[in-house]
């Protein structure tokens, strides 16, 4: 009677080796695009958190003021007994807190109209990319044509 001696082999092999790879790389090509469209989102969120400080300090301005501010001065938002009318400017920083987006007035502010815009400074947004707002509170995106489409950007 032959006694076979088994031999334990230990390791991967090649095959087994590229069902994991191949594995990883459907793993990696459905996840990336969703973890890059969260990233989008939440700089999304930077911008139009600086438009609401925005109009909130136009609307402050405009409270104490026959007319709305016409520029942006840099700097941080100042007490409403600290300014002039007659400077027409207000104090806000250019950028969003996060630093994402750059902050502007569009247009010419008078005394009833007004519209910020915010447009992405270190990223590329496809979809939803410079946002606004108007002294009604109308929020919209440049990219987007319909109300759908502006309320999926500003709605995440």
């Amino acid at each position: 009677m032959k006694h076979r001696v088994r031999e334990k082999i230990f390791g991967f092999t090649l095959v087994e080796l590229m069902i994991v790879i191949v594995v990883i790389g459907i793993l990696a090509a459905v996840g990336y695009p969703s973890y890059r469209e969260y990233v989008v989102r939440s700089k999304r969120s930077d911008g139009k958190a600086a438009l609401l400080q925005a109009q909130l300090a136009q609307e402050k301005y405009r409270a104490n003021c026959p007319q709305y501010a016409t520029t942006i001065t840099p700097g941080y938002p100042i007490s409403p007994a600290t300014f002039s009318c007659s400077d027409l400017k207000i104090n806000l920083p250019n950028n969003s807190p996060n630093g994402h987006y750059t902050i502007a007035i569009s247009g010419t502010p008078n005394n009833t109209t007004y519209k910020f815009t915010a447009t992405p400074s270190d990223f590329t947004d496809t979809k939803c990319n410079v946002f606004a707002v108007n002294q009604d509170g109308k929020t919209t995106s440049a990219s987007q044509t319909t109300d759908a489409d502006v309320q999926e950007c500003w709605g995440k």
